[in-house]
């Protein structure tokens, strides 16, 4: 047995089950034993941002990391923007990064480069494996490190020589760190602090926005009255009719603080304290009100499902939250209308599958969504964590490989798919259960939207250039088709709505451009 296999098997072990990769020289005595492999799953993609993206949603889904195999620097940097999302989205990810063997670095060839420099930004832990005997102890940290809670990028530099050279046999699983346990001094602190507050709010991330943990929040919400919030990027929510609902804080600053006026209570839950996306002349970027309490009922790292049951039973809550009673779901708008991100979200509502997963970088397409998606049926909502754009398709290609049995539905704006737009090829390729959703509006129409919002004054049509997609036009269906998605054009409420009905009930990939 070479380093190589021993570091695959010992993951396996941990219970590791899939790698994603796109490898080089260096690595391939991982590809080696990957082929060797009758455990776990290998899955091709064309660019890195893609593999790391894809171990992103992987890891919201299925709630264990996913392998990625890089090669050496450049392949890690390729990939270090979806690695922001998902430190970001506190996702476990197993970075395996290949460099050259031990003896030729010394060598400056052209691919030597400062791994762990690139590495600790998005990394909550690094290791480097110096000989090959020591290659499944540091793989087997890397799975431990990795399910830290709430969950964070592990990377392992494995360098070629430690790879191919022997090694002892693969390690057991280790011992997994669990969440902590809340402190029974904060829950005290938060129960009373609700019982004075006239306008309390719960602001929650992490594991409690799944269903139970929002059962819990519901009960603590029908006991004070308080209003539950979420993050406007959270990592994963699981909405839809009979769950209990949270108010989404919106993306502006402005906004931002109409929506929390009023506020004189903060309880965070695996959360931070809201603050603007970014900085605007004349506004302020702390969020929280003036002269609010702010406190908190549990760290990232402790068990927020359990503190806020804790918290419901003090303040003698309820068994169950009242939900509100099942109304008849809206039909999808289906008129010859042209298609406005209105109509497109009213009818990804009243189409949406139960038990889908929605990975969502609709950006300014997507702003009417998330109130048609209230009544939707059960679903997962994932989001764009971190902000580096160029998330949303290949975390809709890890949903997939996390949960085949499901629908994951893509929504997408154009100017960020085409950061990752690979990923339809490992789509096609994998074969999976994706229909994606491209808004096609021709522009970066958020950076629009700032260039007026920041002060930028005397934007002459050079600069306004700049955040134009057209000259040429994308043609979505010409590109979904050349990497071998099959593809529909929508321009208008009745196109959108057969087309993407037709796309839901088919087990397969597919890609509608909808124009607006």
């Amino acid at each position: 047995m070479n380093g190589a296999e021993s570091v695959l098997k010992t993951l396996e072990a941990a219970g590791a089950e899939l790698c994603i990769a796109n490898p080089g020289t260096s690595e391939m005595h991982c590809v080696s034993a990957l082929g060797r492999s009758e455990k776990m799953r290998a899955v091709l993609a064309l660019f890195e941002g893609v593999v790391t993206g894809a171990a992103d949603g992987y890891g919201r889904i299925k709630e264990k990391p996913a392998i990625t195999l890089l090669h050496l620097g450049p392949g890690l940097g390729n990939g270090i923007a979806n690695l922001h999302n998902a430190r970001r989205a506190a996702t476990p990810i197993i970075n395996i990064v290949g460099d050259h063997a031990t003896d030729h670095l010394r060598f400056d060839a052209p691919l030597a480069s400062d791994i762990e420099g690139l590495a600790r930004p998005v990394s909550g832990w690094i290791g480097r494996v110096p000989y090959a005997h020591e290659a499944a102890r540091f793989a087997r940290e890397a799975y431990r490190q990795s399910m830290t809670p709430p969950g964070q990028t592990a990377t392992l530099i494995l360098p070629a020589d430690a790879a191919w050279n022997d090694a002892e046999e693969a390690l057991p699983p280790p011992s997994l760190p669990k969440p902590a346990p809340p402190s029974a001094r904060a829950i005290d602190r938060a129960a009373e602090a609700l019982r004075r507050a006239k306008g309390a709010a719960i602001l929650m991330r992490g594991a409690v926005l799944k269903e139970e943990g929002l059962r819990q929040a519901g009960r603590v919400q029908a006991a004070a009255g308080v209003r539950l919030l979420c993050d406007t990027f959270a990592p994963r929510i699981q909405k839809g009719r009979g769950r209990v609902s949270v108010e989404r804080i919106p993306y502006f600053a402005e906004q931002i603080e109409a929506f929390l006026e009023g506020v004189d209570c903060l309880l965070l839950v695996g959360a931070k304290p809201p603050v603007s996306f970014f900085a605007y002349p004349g506004r302020k970027s702390w969020m929280t009100p003036k002269g609010c309490a702010l406190l908190t009922l549990a760290h990232p790292s402790e068990d927020g499902e359990e503190a806020l049951r804790a918290l419901a039973s003090s303040l003698k809550a309820p068994r169950n939250p009242p939900l509100p009673p099942r109304e008849t779901p809206p039909k999808a708008p289906s008129s010859d209308d042209a298609l406005t991100p209105d109509l497109a979200a009213r009818i990804i509502g009243a189409l949406l599958p139960e038990g889908a997963i929605l990975s969502d970088e609709s950006a300014t397409s997507g702003g009417g969504l998330q109130s048609s998606l209230a009544d939707a049926p059960p679903h997962d909502h994932l989001s764009l964590t971190g902000g580096a754009i160029g998330q949303g398709l290949p975390l809709a290609v890890g949903a997939a490989l996390a949960a085949p049995d499901r629908k994951v539905l893509c929504l997408h704006g154009d100017g960020g798919a085409m950061y990752t737009v690979q990923a339809l090829w490992t789509i096609a390729r994998e074969k999976l259960d994706v229909t994606t959703v491209i808004f096609s509006n021709r522009s970066y129409a958020i950076l629009n939207i700032e260039l007026m919002r920041v002060g930028a004054e005397n934007a002459g049509p050079k600069a306004l250039s700049m955040l134009d997609l057209s000259n040429p036009d994308l043609d979505w269906v010409s590109i979904a088709r050349g990497l071998g998605v099959a593809a529909t054009r929508a321009e208008t409420a009745r196109e959108f709505s057969d087309q993407l009905g037709e796309a839901l009930r088919q087990k397969e990939p597919r890609l509608i451009e909808a124009a607006l």
